[in-house]
């Protein structure tokens, strides 16, 4: 397992470099990370937002049940994210996701997204005893969704996704087996509604949205030996546009995340000193680990040792605002912003988009406000094609 350590810390964990006290810091552990990186440039500019904002071809990762309201047919896209590039060169993640209306009434639509997240070759064992070995880990996941309008301005939509994590490759397990790649199954559950409210005498768009995505089994490189979460989150956002003039929209948005899995026990919190603590400690470690992933959601509620206090800080939020021009260009900035103890992400996010019949262009950088962060000047880029458009200029000719 020494290798899935190393690996799970440094793709979550690096992230709080600034966290000095010990005694606080507590973030919440998860296995396969990689599902919580934001896929795509437009979403990542606004600081990792889109529970709410329009729908696009990305929508699956942020809101699927948005795809219903989507105003093409078709849509693929296709994004890359060099990650963590301030430490390594060769890790990235690449996504692939489409959609595809369905009906006759324009209110349904299936959805399918596959995720590669590499991390590049690292090696394991010794080069002066021989044993070194060079081993290529990665992680990826495939889903399918349906989202259906249940009204004329409320949706719903359900995804189901396979998970595969090859992270423990050569290592061994506690029965001296190598530990394999691990599988895992999830299924997410969103909304969505919009509304076109008159201020003054424009016509505005209102929307609001939830996500509850990765609800399923736990993820083992060991055989079943040292189960881990798979990181569920529950996403809830707003956003809202207004028409500044003729073709100049603004649209500005809010989401809130919390994960739905219980914080890890620390040692720190029990009286070590005394055998009652030592016991209390190891019994509350077992129970965790040993929760099941539904009992663990409804547990992320009332973990905190402070309280309802310690909760909220366990939520991160994402303020973003995006100015549109005629649909065509785009320039977007957002905030994200997580608690040093809960792993101390806080950064800016930039971006822009250009838009053609049939393609879009979008690309994103991201600067890091908090000290020796590693995810300081990502980028990202992200290419979408608009079905509907390529089939007029098929028929054109």
């Amino acid at each position: 397992m020494r290798l899935f350590l190393l690996i799970t810390t440094t793709l979550f964990l690096a992230t709080a470099a600034a966290a000095q006290d010990k005694n606080d810091f507590n973030p919440i552990q998860t296995g396969v990370n990689s599902l919580s990186i934001a896929p795509d440039a437009r979403g990542a500019s606004l600081g990792d937002l889109g529970a709410a904002t329009e729908p696009d071809a990305n929508s699956q990762f942020w809101n699927p049940s948005k795809y219903a309201f989507a105003y093409s047919r078709a849509g693929v896209s296709l994004s890359y994210t060099p990650w963590l590039r301030s430490l390594v060169n060769d890790i990235f993640l690449a996504n692939l996701s489409g959609y595809w209306k369905i009906g006759r009434d324009d209110n349904q639509a299936f959805s399918a997204t596959l995720r590669y997240f590499s991390l590049g070759e690292v090696t394991t064992g010794s080069e002066i005893t021989g044993s070194a070995q060079t081993v290529n880990p990665y992680e990826m996941s495939f889903d399918v969704g349906y989202s259906r309008k249940l009204s004329e301005r409320y949706s719903m939509g359900v995804v189901l996704r396979y998970i595969y994590s090859d992270l423990g490759f050569g290592s061994a397990s506690a029965s001296g087996d190598l530990a394999t790649g691990a599988s895992a199954f999830s299924a997410d559950i969103s909304g969505y509604y919009t509304s076109y409210p008159v201020v003054g005498r424009n016509e505005c768009q209102f929307a609001w949205g939830f996500d509850i995505s990765n609800i399923g089994t736990k993820v083992s490189y060991n055989h079943g030996d040292d189960p881990a979460f798979l990181p569920t989150n529950l996403r809830i956002g707003a956003a809202f546009t207004y028409p500044l003039a003729d073709y100049h929209n603004l649209t500005i948005g809010l989401d809130a995340n919390k994960l739905l899995v219980p914080a890890r026990p620390r040692e720190s919190d029990y009286d070590a000193a005394t055998p009652e603590g030592q016991r209390a400690y190891l019994e509350a470690l077992e129970k965790w680990e040993t929760m099941s992933p539904i009992s663990g959601i409804f547990k992320s509620f009332s973990d905190a040792p402070g309280g309802f206090s310690e909760e909220l800080k366990e939520i991160t939020w994402s303020l973003g605002a995006e100015y549109a021009y005629n649909q065509q260009f785009f320039l977007r900035a957002g905030y994200f912003y997580e608690t040093p103890m809960k792993g101390n992400r806080q950064y800016f996010g930039i971006g822009a988009g250009f838009a053609l019949n049939i393609l879009r262009i979008d690309a994103s950088y991201m600067l890091a406000t908090a000290r020796t962060s590693p995810l300081d000047q990502t980028l990202r880029f992200t290419l979408t094609f608009d079905m509907d458009g390529l089939r007029d200029l098929f028929s054109r000719r």
